[in-house]
């Protein structure tokens, strides 16, 4: 991690929603989420806030080697929205505090605000989470 990753960063993301991206696609498995409506789903959204929160960051990390991972999530889906509108997500970092970071996220559909909140993030060796996430899978099928 460089030392320039400091709070006060702000990063600005911008995501066309597509089709893929409604609640009858988060598990197309689901009979339930087939008979819902085709909005941006709530788990979409939290992976599209990951996801700035990640480009926000990307230039003070020693990437592929150090990236993040989300630890915990506190938002608010205020509004839906149908495909094909432009989401818009504002990242902040609010706090670094040695591998843990928090963001303040927010995004708007240019009609609606359809989020706000908190999303908290953690450094890792990529190389040394991978090796403990395979010995993790590796002690359940023995």
């Amino acid at each position: 991690m460089k030392n320039t990753l400091k709070a006060g960063i702000v990063y600005t993301f911008q995501f066309r929603i597509p089709h893929s991206k409604t609640v009858p696609a988060l598990y197309p498995e689901s009979p339930e989420f087939q008979e819902m409506p085709e909005v941006f789903a709530t788990g979409f959204l939290v992976g599209l806030l990951e996801w700035a929160c990640i480009k926000a960051i990307h230039p003070y990390l020693d990437w592929p080697h150090e990236q993040t991972v989300g630890t915990h999530i506190n938002v608010s889906h205020l509004a839906a929205t149908p495909p094909g509108l432009v989401v818009t997500v504002k990242v902040t970092v609010v706090k670094v505090d040695g591998r843990h970071l928090i963001f303040e996220v927010e995004a708007h559909d240019s009609l609606d605000i359809i989020t706000k909140g908190t999303h908290e993030r953690y450094l890792i060796d990529r190389e040394r989470f991978v090796k403990r996430a395979k010995q993790k899978a590796q002690s359940t099928n023995t």
